[in-house]
């Protein structure tokens, strides 16, 4: 009989923002202004560091690849989230839903362990200055970028295999876009080895980036704290001041949506936290990077001025 209900669920259908059925035109008018400006944000970063010279270096090369993963990130979740919000087709066919968890899964991985690398680009910077463009050759850069990349393919085909060889019995995913355990909730059978898998593979692919950022800043710092002058410090601390700042939400609200206890939160609250790393996260990028690294925003200047003369 479960078989037979397996075959027959063709497609799931998206409870998305129901409770907050009288406000979704509000919703979407932010969500939507929200995503314009992250897209923009993100176009901008990229095109930048390609047309300007200056820019040419390991750290940009990585803001560079992290922007490029978070608009394909996007690109995911927030236009089906956005066509929702209107009313449109809820539904989703089966191997959409895949093809969606898959995406979402590869890139925001990729998104962490980039982040990692570029802890470690910061650390090679402050704490072994002389020796940082041999360390940081081209060579290095591509290798860090395609384990990353690696890493989030890996576990999102291990992850997409797991949940699809379920029976489904449910078609109502409780969420506004196909996440790992709303998707497992819908299932016939008991998912305490898949919900496993999946607390494993979280710790993994959270904890392991977050603990090797945190030791490069632990070293970072006591590197800082050595430099005699005032002036010194400031500048040493400016350089990673908007690394820390998105690592800091992005690995915290990735931690609170997937390390959780399961039963802790209600629908509403495991949505608000979804929002927070789909929408807002992304948007946090472009808008740390642009407004407070000064040779971001000079070379913009720089685009700008040639463009204008």
């Amino acid at each position: 009989m479960k078989r037979e209900n397996h075959t027959l669920i063709t497609e799931f259908t998206f409870q998305g923002f129901s409770s907050f059925h009288e406000h979704q035109l509000i919703l979407f008018v932010v969500f939507l202004a929200l995503y314009t400006l992250t897209l923009a944000g993100n176009v901008i970063i990229v095109t930048i560091i390609q047309i300007d010279c200056h820019l040419h270096t390991p750290m940009y090369f990585f803001l560079s690849m992290l922007s490029t993963s978070e608009t394909v990130y996007t690109l995911v979740i927030l236009p089906r989230m956005l066509s929702s919000l209107m009313g449109m087709n809820q539904s989703i066919s089966l191997a959409g839903c895949a093809t969606q968890i898959f995406f979402f899964i590869t890139f925001g991985i990729t998104n962490c362990f980039l982040l990692t690398a570029m802890g470690y680009d910061r650390y090679v910077a402050i704490c072994k200055p002389l020796r940082y463009t041999v360390i940081m050759n081209k060579r290095v850069c591509i290798q860090l970028v395609w384990g990353a990349c690696s890493i989030g393919l890996i576990v999102a085909m291990t992850q997409v295999t797991s949940v699809f060889r379920l029976p489904f019995c449910a078609t109502k995913v409780a969420h506004f876009f196909c996440d790992i355990r709303p998707v497992m909730k819908l299932s016939c059978i008991d998912t305490t080895v898949n919900e496993i898998l999946t607390l494993i593979i979280s710790v993994l692919v959270l904890v392991v980036p977050m603990g090797l950022v945190f030791i490069s800043y632990v070293l970072i710092i006591s590197i800082i704290l050595k430099i005699a002058s005032a002036e010194g410090q400031k500048k040493a601390f400016a350089t990673c001041a908007s690394h820390l700042t998105v690592v800091i939400v992005h690995y915290g609200c990735a931690s609170i949506a997937y390390l959780k206890p399961k039963s802790e939160n209600s629908r509403d609250q495991d949505q608000l936290v979804s929002v927070t790393y789909t929408v807002i996260t992304p948007l946090l990028n472009p808008v740390v990077y642009t407004l407070r690294n000064k040779e971001v925003k000079y070379a913009l200047l720089r685009a700008i001025g040639r463009k204008l003369s």
